[in-house]
């Protein structure tokens, strides 16, 4: 095929989000890799399959479809959305849509959460960003253990671009709700190698993980009480984190909203103070930041 003519799509892919991960990123085109095969496609944001085959197939469609309709390359501040585990990029999207447009480059990411261990997902994090060539600044927005891949990446790797990330209701110390369940049989096959590292173990894979070096601000669920959501966990929360697991010494801003853990993501306070904080470094300019220092990251 000429490098002037268009590739043309095939089918709508029948989703399977949880088996897949991005490994490049360029105007609404994905290349993923498939974690149990190894193979990889290349789709358009209405998830329309152009190429399966190995990663050198993809690119070279990728490279016609850039030269056919001149696609630049993203430039800008790049926001990448980390979905929480068992969910798809498609939860983030309420987030998306209320963030600032102008200047800003909105990148879902996708990720077989339930499949790989949170180590490998950060490998898909890591090819993810190096295809961001032109982009100036780089940031986060994650729920749950979205934030602890953003977390494993920088365990292994650097980027002077990376600017902010918002945590929303991510379990840094670990979730007491895996201890209970971590054994259960129905639990292990759902959730995968990943479920059983959201233990809270000081020895294991959240108590090793770095503390980010750029800014980063933490949105957490609770009722404002002792019982929370869910009274079989201990302290305030949101129905599966606790507010202590949640708080991380070194936040810029802290942030404390009455939303279980799964509707935090569409939650009106949690949009504004995003947007927010990826703009300002804060979660209001109407209330003093609430930054979270070694003493204070044990308060629940």
């Amino acid at each position: 095929m000429s490098d002037n003519v268009a590739p043309q799509p095939g089918a709508l892919t029948l989703g399977g989000m949880q088996f897949w991960g991005d490994v490049c990123y360029l105007q609404g085109y994905r290349i993923q890799r498939n974690a149990f095969t190894g193979h990889f496609r290349l789709l358009d944001k209405n998830n329309r399959r152009f190429q399966s085959g190995t990663l050198h197939d993809c690119r070279k469609v990728l490279d016609q479809i850039q030269t056919a309709y001149q696609l630049k390359p993203d430039t800008g501040h790049a926001v990448i959305y980390l979905h929480g585990i068992g969910r798809s990029s498609r939860s983030m999207r309420p987030l998306l849509e209320g963030m600032p447009k102008a200047g800003f480059v909105h990148v879902l990411f996708e990720y077989p959460s339930t499949r790989v261990p949170i180590a490998q997902s950060a490998e898909y994090l890591s090819s993810l960003i190096t295809s961001l060539t032109d982009v100036t600044n780089i940031s986060f927005v994650a729920h749950s253990m979205g934030g602890l891949v953003v977390r494993r990446y920088l365990q292994d790797h650097h980027d002077p671009r990376l600017l902010r990330m918002v945590m929303l209701g991510t379990p840094n110390k670990g979730a007491e709700l895996a201890n209970m369940l971590r054994r259960n049989l129905i639990f292990q096959t759902v959730y995968g190698p990943a479920g059983q590292e959201l233990v809270t173990d000081s020895t294991g894979t959240i108590g090793n993980l770095p503390i980010p070096s750029f800014e980063f601000g933490i949105i957490a669920g609770g009722r404002g009480d002792d019982r929370g959501f869910n009274p079989l966990l201990p302290g305030d929360n949101d129905s599966t984190v606790t507010i202590n697991s949640a708080r991380l010494a070194g936040a810029a801003d802290f942030l404390r909203i009455p939303k279980i853990h799964s509707f935090l993501m569409g939650d009106e306070t949690a949009i504004a103070a995003t947007r927010c904080f990826l703009e300002h470094g804060r979660f209001s300019m109407t209330r003093d930041p609430q930054p979270i220092g070694k003493e204070a990251a044990a308060c629940r």
